[in-house]
C-alpha cells in the first residue's frame, strides 16, 4: 500500500485555518449582503443574473468592464441602477470623434478675480463613471482613460491627482456597427478586468420588461457605502487560492498563447486578472476559497477580449471565446 498522501480537494486545503481567516457568520453576513445588491438591480435590470453579478464582481476586484450590446438592451440603466445600490457618485460620457482628452480628465482654467489657476474636475473624477459608446471616439481621447483604470489617478499639466474611491469604468460599445467606430487598441482593452456580452432579452424577460417600465420605476435602495466596498475589497485579498489553483490559471492563460490561430495569447496581466475575478466571486457566494468552477465560469469574461485571433483564423469565423472554449475543454484542473 502507498504511502502517498490522497489528492486533496479545493475543500480540503482550505480546511486548515480557515477560521482564522473567516467565521461562518461573517461568510453569509457577506454573501446576503451582495444578495442584496443582486436582487435589488434585478428588480430594475430585467436580464441575466450573472450580468449583475459580474459587475459585483469588477467592483470587488477593482477591475473594470467593457459591456458589448445592441442599443437599447438596458445597459445604462443597469449601470446606474448598480451606482444606486452604493450610493455611489455616478457620471456618464458620450464618446464621440470630436471628444478631447480634457473633456474626460478635466483641465485647468483661469479664475480673473485672483489672476490664478484652477482645476475644472472632468467626469473621470467620480465613483462609477459609464464611458458610453467607447469606440465611437478616437485612440488619443480613449488612452485618456489608460492612466486613470490603472492607476486611479490622472495626470493634468504635469501634476498628478487621485481618483476617488472606488473608482469603476464600466465602458459599452455597439458590436455591430462599423461607421465612425475606432476599435479599441488592445492596451485598452487589457485594462478591461472582464468583458460582458448582453443580448436579447428572452420572451419571459421582455414581457417582464413591458410590465416594470411602464412607468418610471423608482431607484433601489442605498445597501452598501464606498467604505464597506473597500472592507471587503480588502478581504477579497485574503480568499484563498491554492497552488494547485494558481498553476490551473496559469494553464488556461498559457493555452490561449500558445493556440495555432493566436496572434497574441491573454497577457500576465490576465493570469492576475483571472484569479482575482474568482477570489471575489468566491467571497460573493459566500466561501473563503476558490473552486475550479470559479475559474471556469470567469474565462471567457477575462480573456476573450485580450486575445488577438490571427486574420486567416478570423475569415474562418473563429473568435477568442473560441479559443478560451478550447482552453477549458483541454486544460484539466490538479
Amino acid at each position: 500500500m502507498s504511502d502517498a498522501p490522497a489528492k486533496s480537494t479545493p475543500e480540503e486545503d482550505v480546511s486548515v485555518g480557515a477560521e482564522e481567516r473567516f467565521t461562518e457568520e461573517q461568510l453569509e453576513q457577506i454573501a446576503g449582503r451582495c444578495q442584496e445588491i443582486l436582487d435589488e438591480v434585478s428588480k430594475i435590470f430585467i436580464g441575466s443574473p450573472g450580468t449583475i453579478e459580474s459587475l459585483l464582481v469588477a467592483l470587488l476586484a477593482g477591475g473594470h468592464i467593457l459591456l458589448e450590446g445592441v442599443p437599447g438592451v438596458a445597459k445604462t440603466t443597469l449601470c446606474r441602477a448598480f451606482a444606486a445600490t452604493l450610493g455611489a457618485e455616478f457620471r456618464r460620457v458620450q464618446f464621440t470623434p470630436d471628444l478631447l482628452p480634457s473633456d474626460i480628465t478635466g483641465t485647468y482654467v483661469p479664475d480673473l478675480r485672483n489672476n490664478e489657476f484652477h482645476l475644472r474636475k472632468g467626469p473621470v473624477f467620480t465613483n462609477i463613471l459609464l464611458g458610453d459608446e467607447i469606440n465611437r471616439a478616437p485612440a488619443k481621447t480613449q488612452s485618456a482613460l489608460l492612466e486613470a483604470m490603472q492607476e486611479r489617478q490622472v495626470t493634468i499639466e504635469g501634476e498628478t491627482h487621485r481618483l476617488p474611491a472606488p473608482f469603476v469604468v464600466l465602458a459599452t460599445q455597439n458590436p455591430v456597427e462599423q461607421q465612425g467606430v475606432y476599435p479599441l487598441p488592445e492596451a485598452q482593452l487589457d485594462r478591461f478586468l472582464l468583458k460582458i456580452e448582453i443580448g436579447y432579452p428572452t420572451p419571459e424577460q421582455e414581457l417582464a420588461v413591458l410590465r416594470t417600465h411602464r412607468s418610471e420605476p423608482p431607484p433601489p435602495p442605498q445597501l452598501m457605502d464606498a467604505a464597506e466596498v473597500a472592507e471587503l475589497s480588502k478581504l477579497v485579498e485574503e480568499i484563498h487560492v491554492s497552488d494547485e489553483m494558481l498553476h490551473y490559471v496559469l494553464s488556461l492563460v498559457r493555452f490561449s498563447r500558445e493556440d495555432d490561430d493566436a496572434v497574441l495569447g491573454a497577457s500576465p496581466r490576465a493570469s492576475l486578472a483571472l484569479m482575482r475575478a474568482a477570489q471575489a466571486r468566491a467571497l460573493i457566494r459566500g466561501r473563503d476559497y476558490v473552486l475550479p468552477d470559479d475559474v471556469r465560469d470567469l474565462a471567457q469574461s477575462v480573456m476573450a477580449h485580450r486575445i488577438l485571433v490571427h486574420p486567416d483564423a478570423e475569415l474562418d469565423g473563429v473568435r477568442g471565446r473560441d479559443i478560451v472554449g478550447r482552453a477549458v475543454r483541454s486544460v484539466r484542473y490538479g
